[in-house]
């Protein structure tokens, strides 16, 4: 089933999913798949933590972005996510972080994803 494809850390409060497109392309997975095993394990940690405790204390691990945008934030990556019903957490894209503001393209890529997955969700065509 395409679902378990996408599904990043399944926890006791939380799934994490990465978000795919029409075309079945996630750009967030394949930035992640691309990270060194040292990195991959940074963000694999924070899953864990979040899926299975529900909260993040320490805001240099995750934040709020707003516009109902967050971001896994494992040094010096950075993971754009949004809650959807369910319990699911979506990751929508990444991004090397390289200035003390997050790059306006990116929250729009994340905001457009978004968009894009409760769009699909609603149609019932999204995990087909």
């Amino acid at each position: 089933m395409k679902k378990n494809k996408f599904v990043a850390y399944e926890g006791d409060n939380f799934t994490i999913e990465w978000y795919f497109d029409k075309n079945d392309k996630s750009a967030a997975l394949e930035y992640y798949n691309e990270l060194p095993s040292r990195q991959q394990s940074k963000l694999k940690n924070l899953f864990f933590i979040f899926a299975n405790t529900g909260k993040m204390r320490n805001e240099e691990k995750f934040r709020y972005e707003g516009d109902q945008i967050y971001a896994f934030k494992p040094t010096p990556d950075r993971f754009l996510c949004f809650f959807y019903q369910g319990g699911k957490v979506i990751v929508t894209n990444a991004y090397e972080k390289k200035t003390d503001k997050m790059p306006v393209r990116e929250k729009d890529r994340a905001l457009k994803a978004k968009a894009d997955y409760i769009k699909r969700c609603k149609e019932e065509n999204y995990y087909d």
